[in-house]
């Protein structure tokens, strides 16, 4: 009678086990299972919805790997994900998450106009061209005050349609724009976004640099500049 009980809770385990072992299977199944073209074009629509022109930018965002290509895992992601907010949100402004690596301009409703990646300073010492440095790009509240259109030679490089912010450094188009932080201080942007970025930051332009220690905000200079449009106005 023992060696019978013994071999039915030995069936039953073997039942139990088989039964866990395929539902893991399925999952597996499921969660490689390709995107069907609905679901890519849900995908491409709600990705426009919260202002990534491409998967890669989500990707970036989100700590995700790099692919560009979706999967059912980003699939799943994207569906759950909500819209990057701005830090100091009320006003126009850009902000640089050095830590994201990712560049965002926002309009006075919170909405994001502009996305891109950026390479910022790499926090290495530099000896280029006679030119000693640490390659660091401030954390803080800047204002564009000066920009050029097309090229700008400078003692360490080419800017392409560079938007000044901080002691010579810019927010300028570069051929190269890698993952990490590579500038000499810069924020890099691609070369084939930076006509676009410089008409949307003209002189005055807010830009916060920022990363999870360093966060300052420039809610009262969006009040004074509020403040001197009104008094202008007639």
């Amino acid at each position: 009678m023992m060696k019978k009980n013994l071999a039915i809770v030995f069936l039953l385990g073997l039942i139990l086990f088989s039964s866990d072992t395929f539902a893991v299977s399925k999952r597996k199944q499921s969660a490689n299972r390709p995107l069907t073209r609905a679901e890519l074009r849900k995908a491409e629509a709600r990705l426009q919805e919260m202002g990534y022109e491409t998967v890669t930018l989500f990707q970036k965002w989100e700590g995700l790997k790099e692919t560009g290509r979706l999967t059912r895992h980003d699939f799943d992601a994207i569906l759950n994900a909500e819209p990057p907010q701005p830090r100091d949100p009320g006003y126009a402004h850009v902000e640089v998450d050095v830590e994201r690596q990712m560049l965002l301009v926002f309009d006075n409703e919170g909405t994001i106009r502009k996305m891109l990646p950026v390479s910022t300073g790499s926090n290495k010492n530099y000896d280029e061209k006679g030119i000693r440095g640490l390659a660091y790009t401030p954390r803080g509240r800047f204002r564009i005050y000066a920009k050029i259109d097309g090229w700008r030679k400078s003692p360490l490089g080419l800017l392409y349609y560079p938007n000044y912010f901080s002691d010579g450094l810019a927010i300028h188009g570069n051929p190269s724009v890698p993952r990490t932080p590579q500038s000499h201080g810069c924020v890099r942007i691609p070369m084939s976004a930076a006509a676009e970025m410089s008409k949307l930051l003209p002189v005055g332009t807010i830009v916060l640099i920022y990363d999870s220690d360093s966060f300052v905000s420039a809610k009262d200079w969006a009040k004074q500049d509020k403040a001197r449009q009104e008094t202008v106005i007639p």
